[in-house]
């Protein structure tokens, strides 16, 4: 039996999962990741930890199993911005992460960029993507005058990984996360001269682009002396979107991680998107690219850690779906969880978490299934507005992500949405995706079907709670729309005096 070992850095931490031929998950290693908040609306993460962690998770999977795999797969945080010397693979600051607001002035800035922007990159201009990141990096201590010099390297997470694995052998990223950095021509598949001059980064210190299932080189960190061939890079939700096996033109999933981010493949020709929707570059069943439509809700499970570690109203996140049933209903309490801004359809950066409806009677158990049911809700609003830009519907929708272990969520999506949900058997299809691309390319797997034809789905169907979920609809768009008005209000210096 063949395997491969997939390597997935996430915003929280790093898994590695031991993926035998016959799709089965063999062993699994995890490191948590420290969060950095130097600033309201700044995340961090240290750029050393997030190679430490993925080092140490690979370890402890190969450890715990006693198999040399046959490739390595890396999937990563997408947008995530690394910098780091040359001559020394030293970082020069912490990991700018995707969640960050720094500069969001600056986008606003940008405002009459944003039709060419769009025309390059399929992106709209917000602090979530990587270029305005750069910009304001290159903006600190000299380092705009060190990159013009070719003393730096920057790219996301996954060029950071490759270079440091292979011990600075290899500089590259792939198609998926290039086409997340809002500085790469996603029809001409380079980085846009004209985007490095807008945001004023040199050319020679972003990484070669190399197919997703591929060459990157090979590492002798993860097993004393071997070296593993590194084969398929892609980023998280592209990797998921791949590991679900949605490879054809309107196939669909949505993950449930810190965020919810729905993908749908539309194949090899540039699709027309509504406004709020993305066009990014996924894979097809051989890993080359293919475009996708992708929307996203910013904080998801984010919400459920924060009713646990910010306000306590939770001993962890797994208690959540326990608590949802212990009510009826929410009792017109709404959650819109907008902590880092909001994403599609809205794009509303200066936005902030919302709660509406609260009583006397409001109790923590109405919080937390509000915060479940913001990620129904947002998901179907995600949807809607994709739907309306290829003129086609969903006959069922995929799900993976932690938070898709939630049956209670996975239940009231299928009810808001009224189409059946279905969850693979492992839930962690964005390391699945991950090691598909490299078992590809290092012959695990002779074709993606070959991959695919492994797993096996459990699945959800629109039930008695349709009519609640209708009517509750109605009460979430009236608290998205108050959310709105609150950060525009505060935008243009409206408001009581």
């Amino acid at each position: 039996m063949r395997h491969v070992l997939a390597l997935d850095q996430g915003t929280t931490g790093s898994t590695a999962l031991v993926v035998a031929a016959d799709g089965r998950v063999v062993a699994r290693g995890y490191r948590e990741i420290t969060q950095h908040y130097p600033a309201p609306g700044w995340v961090e993460h240290d750029a050393e930890e997030l190679v430490s962690a993925t080092v140490s998770a690979a370890r402890q999977a190969l450890a715990s199993c006693s198999i040399v795999p046959d490739a390595v797969g890396i999937t990563n945080q997408r947008e995530t911005l690394v910098v780091w010397e040359r001559a020394t693979g030293r970082p020069v600051h912490r990991a700018i992460v995707w969640q960050d607001r720094r500069t969001a002035e600056r986008c606003l800035a940008l405002a009459d960029q944003a039709e060419r922007v769009r025309a390059r990159t399929g992106l709209v201009i917000d602090p979530y993507f990587t270029a305005t990141k750069l910009e304001w990096l290159l903006g600190q201590d000299g380092l705009r005058e060190r990159a013009a010099r070719g003393e730096l390297l920057a790219g996301t997470v996954d060029a950071w990984l490759v270079w440091r694995l292979t011990g600075g052998e290899v500089f590259a990223t792939d198609p998926t996360n290039a086409s997340r950095t809002m500085l790469f021509d996603i029809d001409q598949r380079v980085w846009s001269p004209e985007l490095l001059a807008l945001f004023g980064v040199p050319a020679g210190m972003l990484p070669e682009v190399r197919p997703s299932s591929g060459d990157f080189g090979r590492t002798a960190l993860l097993i004393d002396g071997l070296t593993l061939p590194i084969r398929g890079v892609a980023g998280d939700q592209q990797a998921a979107l791949f590991g679900q096996g949605c490879w054809r033109p309107g196939e669909a999933k949505n993950t449930y991680g810190t965020g919810a981010f729905l993908l749908m493949n539309a194949g090899a020709e540039r699709p027309r998107a509504a406004h709020g929707i993305l066009v990014t570059l996924a894979c097809d069943d051989q890993g080359a690219p293919a475009y996708a439509l992708e929307a996203g809700l910013f904080v998801a499970g984010a919400a459920i850690q924060w009713l646990r570690d910010g306000l306590g109203l939770l001993a962890s996140a797994g208690e959540s779906e326990a608590v949802a049933r212990r009510i009826e209903s929410t009792e017109g309490v709404y959650f819109v969880p907008a902590l880092t801004g909001l994403g599609a359809p809205n794009w509303e950066p200066e936005a902030r978490g919302t709660i509406v409806g609260l009583t006397r009677g409001t109790r923590a158990a109405h919080l937390v299934r509000a915060a479940l049911e913001a990620m129904s809700y947002g998901t179907a609003d995600l949807l809607d507005a994709m739907q309306a830009g290829i003129g086609s519907s969903f006959d069922v929708l995929r799900v993976d992500g932690g938070a898709a272990e939630n049956d209670w969520l996975m239940q009231h999506q299928a009810d808001v949405l009224g189409v059946p949900v279905e969850r693979p058997d492992v839930v962690e299809t964005t390391a699945l995706g991950a090691a598909g691309l490299a078992g590809l390319a290092a012959g695990v797997w002779e074709s993606g079907d070959a991959f695919r034809a492994a797993r096996r789905m459990q699945r959800f169907e629109p039930g008695a709670g349709r009519t609640a979920a209708v009517a509750g609809r109605r009460g979430w768009a009236r608290a998205v729309r108050a959310t709105v008005a609150w950060a525009r209000d505060d935008v243009h210096g409206g408001g009581a005096t």
